[in-house]
């Protein structure tokens, strides 16, 4: 199938080289020119392990193309999928402005095209958004009709970053919400090739899908971390604790990992547009506060346990091991460590960090902080050590790596180097 692919951010690439993966053709279309060259080249403009060669692939056999022609891309398509992004208000509302302006240009080629086109949104946009904004706009522009001269679905994204490759093609289950049945088939055509479970409902549905997703694995992760501070104060491993917890069949053992909470491009973006959603429906959401508020609090729980250890912050040396919100990702979006060096700042604190990928995007936050090349150098030193992201490169430090500290004051925000002495977990 021919498809067009609106938006060059995460979502947008990993579809555009997930399904030229499995034999389609796709254009996908983006606004900045440097990153639609390097595409085109085969670069990969974002760090995701295990795309890079499959974008290279695809671009070399010419089943994958860049473009900035967003009429070109249509009018050589089947079907389009709008990925652009939602960001946050100030107010934790959703900005749908490129949803808005999207589907308005899209309307605007429906309008010449003759054949049955489909259009879907997998970008995460709260609920009634399709029916109350894509869906007029389309219909506006384009002069047409939805559900007879062209077809309306939405498709909720799934993907993890670190393993969005694998994501995208052995999903755990495909949500095809369908304004008219005729698009919800060609849709389902288009899956037909995973080995997944496909559920069919309607556009309000498939929207909420996704925010029930992921506020439900939010609140688990906040719970697990509640419950890892009361461990803490009684002196028992939370991870003993949630391990006999994640035993039971019908909670499972995922997300039940207690740390330094939650960050990345998902969860607390999508939490803070549902809250705003439910206020603007006159619902007060006070679980779902909740779950933010402890993920707030928990972010800079570090500091006031590095107090504790070494006292005064102001001129100590504070090493920090991990820059993005998780492993395996260079992205820093609502990382817990930007909160932390917000107030190790505050403090007066002397900050040096490192990370393996992460590096260049926290220096556009904090350009004056110390930036070490290697895991080893940022230790050296130091009166402090705060390791805030699970990277298997900080697993493999031995006892002799740490000796190099000025005090060996090491805390931890992930579940790891439990054998180091003088290490401290954050709810262990």
């Amino acid at each position: 199938m021919n498809i067009c692919v609106i938006g060059t951010g995460y979502v947008g690439l990993t579809t555009a080289v997930g399904f030229t993966a499995v034999g389609n053709k796709v254009i996908i279309v983006g606004k900045n020119k440097k990153k639609i060259d390097k595409i085109n080249k085969g670069v990969l403009i974002i760090y995701e392990p295990g795309m890079g060669k499959e974008l290279e692939k695809c671009v070399k056999n010419k089943s994958l193309q860049a473009t900035d022609n967003l009429e070109y891309a249509i009018k050589n398509s089947d079907i389009d999928f709008i990925c652009v992004g939602t960001p946050s208000r100030e107010d934790g509302s959703i900005d749908l402005s490129d949803v808005e302006k999207i589907s308005q240009d899209i309307g605007k080629v429906l309008k010449s095209l003759n054949e049955y086109h489909v259009v879907v949104v997998k970008s995460t946009v709260v609920p009634q958004t399709t029916e109350e904004i894509v869906i007029p706009n389309l219909e506006k522009y384009s002069g047409k009709k939805a559900g007879k001269d062209f077809g309306v679905c939405m498709t909720p994204e799934f993907l993890r970053e670190g393993v969005a490759m694998s994501d995208f093609m052995k999903p755990d289950r495909i949500v095809i919400g369908e304004y008219d049945k005729k698009s919800g088939d060609v849709l389902q055509n288009l899956y037909s090739g995973f080995d997944s479970p496909i559920m069919r409902t309607n556009l309000r549905d498939a929207e909420m899908i996704k925010y029930a997703s992921n506020a439900l694995l939010a609140a688990k992760i906040s719970f697990a971390n509640e419950i890892g501070n009361i461990c803490k104060i009684i002196g028992i491993d939370s991870y003993e604790v949630m391990k006999g917890v994640g035993m039971d069949h019908r909670l499972g053992p995922h997300f039940l990992n207690s740390g330094c909470g939650f960050g990345g491009s998902c969860f607390p973006k999508d939490i803070s547009a549902i809250i705003a959603k439910a206020k603007e429906l006159d619902y007060e959401p006070i679980l779902l506060e909740s779950v933010m508020d402890v993920n707030k609090k928990q972010k800079v729980r570090l500091v006031d346990m590095l107090k504790k250890r070494v006292g005064n912050l102001k001129g100590k040396k504070i090493a920090i091991l991990g820059l993005a919100f998780k492993a395996d990702t260079d992205d820093i979006r609502e990382a817990a460590s930007i909160d932390i060096i917000k107030r190790l700042k505050s403090e007066g604190a002397i900050i040096s960090a490192y990370d393996p990928k992460a590096i260049d995007n926290m220096k556009t936050l904090f350009p004056d902080i110390k930036y070490a090349k290697t895991a080893k150098d940022v230790l050296k030193g130091a009166d402090a050590c705060l390791v805030m992201t699970e990277w298997d490169e900080f697993k493999k430090l031995s006892e002799n790596d740490f000796d190099f500290m000025k005090k060996r004051v090491i805390l931890k925000g992930r579940k790891m180097l439990d054998d180091i002495k003088g290490s401290e977990g954050i709810c262990w």
